[in-house]
């Protein structure tokens, strides 16, 4: 699909002319990216492009046309999201945005430029990079939402006692919960990166071309991206630290399965011991012959049993 800006007669789809500024690219088509060669003569990347991790493949200039691609992330409210490769090509006369899934902040920006006359390409630019970096923000807000709800889990509301199988598989949906705002929190970073260095590389690039308002948006742009930065930073300190935490409560969980056996086994062996010897059917036992032999056997066990759990809960190990 072929969007362009501002919109003319109020068509959306429609094919650029002298007056657009932008031109948005959703999953073109092999039709629509051969109209833009052949009137700006700027090819369109396709997708595996835009997905290169190389700096030098991330940007790029040809005289006044700059090459830059993205990282985004498509989906907020929800925990379905994904990464979506995003192109821009930026010219003087004209912004062209490449893009393979639907993103909500194009749209949004869309919205509010469709019927903008005096329109700018660096402005269209700048524009959405301050619109994604504020949806961005919203991803480490519901990563650290789910890190608020795991430190709860954790440490203010810890399970109660319940069957270890019980509080172990708590324990791993909070771990699974962490996990999750980590891979958001680490892409949302990433995706810091790759803007901030679009910001320079336009104002570099552009100087001394670019109007003072824009140079400043952009300046703006990156101080946000600083703040966030430092934000995911200690986010990811507290990922770290309920990580570890859910881990080792886990492994006490876990422990004390492993004292309560080795506590039975220990208790059980004296008896063992006095059943065993008294049923190796010697000849010449007089406790065979006693009346009372038998319950004696059975008090030796009873004993031998108890005098180590007394001993364990004197130590303090039950």
């Amino acid at each position: 699909m072929l969007r362009v800006f501002p919109r003319a007669d109020g068509a959306v789809e429609a094919e650029p002319t002298d007056t657009t500024r932008w031109i948005d690219l959703v999953a073109p088509s092999p039709e629509e990216s051969a109209l833009v060669h052949e009137r700006y003569g700027i090819v369109v990347p396709t997708e595996a492009a835009l997905q290169e991790i190389e700096a030098t493949s991330r940007l790029r200039a040809d005289g006044d046309t700059l090459y830059m691609s993205a990282p985004f992330i498509e989906g907020v409210t929800t925990d379905r999201w994904q990464v979506a490769p995003t192109g821009f090509i930026l010219t003087p006369d004209i912004c062209i945005t490449i893009r393979f899934v639907a993103l909500p902040a194009f749209d949004q920006v869309a919205d509010e430029l469709a019927a903008k006359s005096d329109l700018v390409s660096a402005e269209v630019l700048v524009r959405l990079l301050e619109e994604v970096v504020d949806r961005a923000a919203d991803h480490l807000e519901r990563a650290a939402e789910a890190v608020s709800d795991a430190s709860h889990a954790i440490f203010v509301d810890p399970p109660k006692r319940r069957s270890l199988s019980r509080n172990t598989a708590l324990l791993r949906d909070t771990m699974r919960s962490i996990g999750r705002a980590s891979d958001r929190a680490s892409r949302v970073r990433y995706m810091f990166l790759n803007i901030g260095r679009m910001a320079s590389f336009v104002i570099d690039r552009c100087d001394p071309k670019l109007d003072e308002p824009i140079r400043a948006r952009l300046e703006a742009v990156r101080h946000d991206i600083a703040s966030l930065d430092e934000f995911e930073a200690s986010l990811s300190g507290r990922i770290q630290l309920l990580q570890d935490s859910a881990a080792g409560f886990i492994s006490i969980e876990q422990n004390e399965v492993v004292k309560v056996l080795t506590v039975v086994s220990v208790v059980g062996v004296p008896p063992v011991l006095v059943v065993g010897i008294y049923g190796m059917n010697f000849r010449f036992m007089p406790e065979l012959q006693w009346h009372y032999g038998y319950p004696l056997a059975l008090v030796l066990c009873v004993l031998s049993a108890v005098v180590p759990l007394l001993w364990f809960r004197w130590r303090d190990w039950i």
